[in-house]
């Protein structure tokens, strides 16, 4: 019997994997990739905050960040820019593969081309069955950890509920002409309520993608249409990769024996859609309140709760504070973009904001509120100020 089963190998799981394994306990993790070389639909961009955090090597890094070009729905642009490195954009092959690498080293257990079909917890032990080309097999351990991401139906077949809301995103790779600077870019006719983005990977090739609650592949091949017509891409043919993204975590994160961490609990970032490192911060969590658990033998769903209160302490403001930002956003039109644009630009917001140091490219919650706390951004809102329950546990 195995200590703990982690069901997904990504990032998060292998984190997990990593911190259980380094610290005596038997872990198996259980993937239904045979290898790292499926592609994801994620940009691959994480802050330096994440990057020294969890000692992200330098050779699955594809290229710094210190700049980004916002276009509005009429093309208006703010270019924001700071000296230093805001962020990395990731090779996610040899960052998923790396870190895998590292639980490994730690002496975690990879089962892989294993998906798995069900669980069933009792009193002593939690039962995995699975799948492995063709042949059924079952796996036992004291506890087990869903980190299979936002399509997994686990979590809400083991009593975690289900996602109260939920976006859907689709990239592509594409041969560029000399692009230097990521792009977002707005508007309903390039994605309703979201944003399109071209992140450059090295001089010839980049990420395009976008979020969309509907017809996202439509949006994107009439962004690369766009950017096609514009020169800065080479070709609109290319394969596209799809996922769906959580904007709202789960209303349980936790129950007896089983934790869910990353994408599959909804640790991710509401106003972006970025889980790297959200879904690395609460894997740590995960692992420090499972080795307790443990150790004390009391995997029971109270001898868990510590788990949620964890995550929820470190990222849940962030995220309460994002999701309603998104939701706001989401009830903008072009022309209300457009007023945004222009009062940020005539009333040098941006250079503000770049100016103030404490504001991070992985925690929002600051930039949203001084915006909103300027009055001539609340003016073109229509508001007076963030209602409580943005601001409130």
């Amino acid at each position: 019997m195995y200590d703990v089963i982690i069901v997904g190998g990504g990032p998060v799981g292998s984190h997990v994997a990593c911190q259980l394994a380094g610290r005596g306990c038997k872990v198996a993790v259980l993937e239904r990739k045979g290898r790292s070389e499926e592609p994801v639909c994620c940009t691959g961009i994480v802050g330096q905050e994440c990057v020294k955090s969890f000692a992200i090597e330098d050779d699955v890094i594809l290229r710094t960040i210190n700049s980004a070009r916002l276009f509005s729905p009429s093309g208006n642009q703010l270019r924001l820019f700071r000296e230093e490195t805001q962020a990395c954009i990731l090779d996610r092959t040899a960052f998923d593969a790396t870190m895998a690498e590292r639980a490994r080293n730690k002496g975690a257990e990879y089962i892989l081309e294993t998906l798995v079909k069900d669980m069933v917890v009792d009193e002593e032990k939690v039962m995995v069955m699975a799948s492995h080309n063709g042949e059924n097999l079952s796996f036992q351990a004291r506890a087990a950890v869903i980190t299979a991401g936002f399509g997994s139906s686990l979590t809400k077949r083991m009593g975690m509920g289900s996602f109260g809301d939920f976006v859907t995103g689709v990239q592509t790779e594409v041969k560029t002409n000399g692009v230097e600077e990521v792009e977002v870019y707005f508007g309903e006719e390039v994605a309703p309520g979201f944003f399109g983005w071209l992140v450059p990977t090295s001089p010839q090739t980049a990420r395009v993608g976008l979020l969309s609650r509907r017809k996202p592949k439509l949006y994107l091949k009439k962004l690369l249409v766009s950017l096609l017509a514009q020169g800065k891409i080479a070709a609109t043919e290319a394969g596209m990769t799809c996922g769906g993204i959580p904007l709202k975590p789960l209303g349980k994160t936790y129950s007896q024996r089983l934790l869910a961490v990353g994408d599959a609990a909804g640790q991710v970032k509401p106003t972006t859609g970025g889980g790297i490192y959200y879904g690395l911060l609460c894997a740590e969590i995960a692992a420090n309140t499972l080795h307790r658990a443990l150790e004390c033998d009391d995997l029971s769903a109270k001898g868990l709760v510590g788990y949620e209160r964890g995550w929820k302490r470190i990222i849940g403001q962030e995220m309460k504070i994002g999701y309603w930002a998104r939701k706001l956003f989401e009830r903008l039109g072009d022309r209300r973009l457009e007023q945004i644009f222009d009062v940020i630009k005539s009333h040098k917001i941006d250079e503000e904001l770049l100016k103030t140091r404490n504001l991070s490219f992985d925690w929002h919650s600051k930039t949203i509120m001084m915006l909103l706390g300027r009055a001539v951004v609340a003016r073109v809102l229509g508001m007076a100020k963030a209602p409580a329950e943005a601001t409130e546990d």
